[in-house]
Formats: structure tokens, C-alpha cells, sequence
């Protein structure tokens, strides 16, 4: 009977995990993380300040840019006050509604990067194959209404994921592994039936991110044929050059966000230093990066930002 009532056991919090074996280093640790999320913001706020104060720059390429810079930078702070706690203060403890929205927020901005990431596609779509026509498809408003959908989609695709989770039970197994809360993770921790959880949370992978790598994919088999069918090798060069800013982005964030999906799903003997490591790439490679690349890939932003350090 005991046993029955310690697997019923509801926890009054979870413990989140570091890097495994490691705690005696985490100050040390913790400063390489503390510079990457330091310089994400910091990187991410100056694209953004760069496009308003640029008038040049005022275009739906870089409208986007500054939707993906805004998205990287809730990313970062949604993540900054759990990772931080655990290696400066070895806080594991966070309550179950501070975990459910973290995850939230987690989850809602990934598919709402994920739709941003589409939409500059698109961009690059529309430029290159329908030039003539850019300035008509892609018109202001229209931009605004992609970013709005583009938000509104990551919150209507996660708005059911805290509130199932909160209704379930939870046995005594409270520790996750991360630093921070996922879904995949948070959901194996019930004792109640989450197969109905298990199932949507599985379709909304394959809506979401699934469906915009797809579509991404094919926009750029669609780009590339018409590249080949330039002329002018120097025309091709130019076309192409427009693109590999955001192909480094897309490859950036889709590889550790599917691949980590993936290992939380199909395989259950998998090495916890490894599916930490993982998880922290997933979420502090992406925002530190993407300011970066872009900076040295685009012309424009790389030489404003020059003026702007050399004044």
C-alpha cells in the first residue's frame, strides 16, 4: 500500500538539472552561457536598432529580420532566469505554473520563429522568381498581417499544452532534464493517460515545424531552378548570395529543434550529458548566432553598423 501512495505522490515542484557530473565547475560554466545570452540581447538589439534608424533598410527583408531578432530576443529571456539559477545559485526548484508557462512561452516562440523563418522565405521567393511583382505582394500591410499570424499561430498552437498539463497528476519522479521546461519532458512526468497529449503534441510538431521546414524546402527548389535558369554567372552569384544568410538561419534552428524532438519521442536510452548539451544548443545557438550571421552575410546592415561604431 505504501508503494501505491509514494508512485501517487504529488511533487510541489520540479527539479530542473544542469550539466550532469558537472556542478563543481558551474561557475565556471556559467560564464561562457551568461556571455552567449549577453550577446544574443545585445546582438539582437542592435539589428533591431539598426532597421529603425536606417531608413534603406526599411524593406520586407529586414521587416522580418527585425521579427526574427524580437523573437530571438524572448527566446533568450524566457529561458535566462532558470538557466542562470541553477549554475550561480544551484536553484533546481520551479513550481508547476512557472514551469507551464516557461514552456509556453518556450514552445509558442519556437513555432513563431519557425513561421518567421517561412515568411522570409517567401520573401526570398517572391523576390527572385516574381521580381516584378515584389513591391505589390509584399506591401506593408500585408508584412504586418504575416507577423501577426506568424504570433498568433506559436499561442494557439501551445495555448492547450499548460492547460492539459495542469490537470494532470504527477508522480514522485520530479526531475527534468534541462534547464528549463519542455513539453515532450514535463508531459513523461504524469501518471495520469496522456496519450491524447502524446498524439497532439506529435501533430503540432508536424503542423508546425514539419510542415514549414517542408514548404521552405520546396520554395528554395523552386528559387534554385530559376537561379539555373539565369543567363549571367555573375547574375546567378548575386541571386544566390541573397540567400545564404537565411539558409544558415533555417539550418541553425531546425537541426537541434527536430533532432531534439525526435530523441524526446523515439528513443528512450539516450546519454543525458548528451540530450543536455543538446538542449542548450537548441535554444542559445540560434539567438546568438542569427544577429551575427546576418551582420556579416548582409551588406547593408554590415556597413551601417561600421558607421555606427566608427562615429
Amino acid at each position: 500500500m505504501s508503494a501505491v501512495n509514494d508512485t501517487k505522490f504529488q511533487p510541489a515542484v520540479f527539479l530542473l538539472t544542469g550539466i550532469p557530473g558537472q556542478e563543481k565547475f558551474y561557475v565556471w560554466i556559467s560564464i561562457p552561457i551568461c556571455l552567449m545570452y549577453v550577446i544574443s540581447i545585445v546582438g539582437n538589439s542592435v539589428i533591431l536598432f539598426i532597421i529603425k534608424t536606417e531608413p534603406t533598410l526599411h524593406e520586407p527583408m529586414y521587416i522580418f529580420l527585425s521579427m526574427l531578432a524580437i523573437t530571438d530576443i524572448g527566446l533568450s529571456l524566457s529561458t535566462i532566469p532558470t538557466i542562470l539559477s541553477i549554475f550561480w545559485f544551484n536553484s533546481r526548484e520551479i513550481s508547476f505554473d512557472a514551469c507551464f508557462a516557461q514552456l509556453f512561452f518556450i514552445h509558442s516562440l519556437s513555432i513563431t520563429e519557425s513561421s518567421v523563418l517561412l515568411c522570409m522565405a517567401f520573401d526570398r521567393f517572391v523576390a527572385i522568381c516574381n521580381p516584378l511583382r515584389y513591391d505589390s505582394i509584399l506591401t506593408p500591410p500585408r508584412i504586418a498581417k504575416m507577423g501577426l499570424g506568424a504570433l498568433l499561430r506559436g499561442m494557439g498552437i501551445m495555448l492547450p499544452y499548460p492547460i492539459l498539463l495542469k490537470h494532470y497528476q504527477y508522480c514522485q519522479a520530479n526531475v527534468l532534464s534541462h534547464s528549463y521546461c519542455l513539453n515532450q519532458e514535463v508531459m513523461k512526468m504524469a501518471c495520469s493517460d496522456i496519450r491524447a497529449h502524446s498524439i497532439y503534441s506529435f501533430f503540432t510538431l508536424l503542423t508546425s515545424l514539419g510542415l514549414d521546414v517542408l514548404v521552405i524546402l520546396l520554395s528554395y527548389v523552386m528559387i534554385l531552378k530559376t537561379v539555373l535558369s539565369i543567363a549571367s554567372h555573375a547574375e546567378r552569384l548575386k541571386a544566390l548570395n541573397t540567400c545564404v544568410s537565411h539558409v544558415c538561419v533555417v539550418l541553425l534552428f531546425y537541426m537541434p529543434a527536430i533532432g531534439l524532438s525526435v530523441i524526446h519521442r523515439f528513443v528512450k536510452n539516450f546519454s543525458h550529458l548528451i540530450l543536455t548539451v543538446m538542449g542548450n544548443i537548441y535554444l542559445l545557438v540560434p539567438p546568438l548566432m542569427n544577429p551575427i550571421v546576418y551582420s556579416v552575410k548582409t551588406k547593408a546592415i554590415r556597413a551601417r553598423i561600421i558607421r555606427v561604431f566608427v562615429k
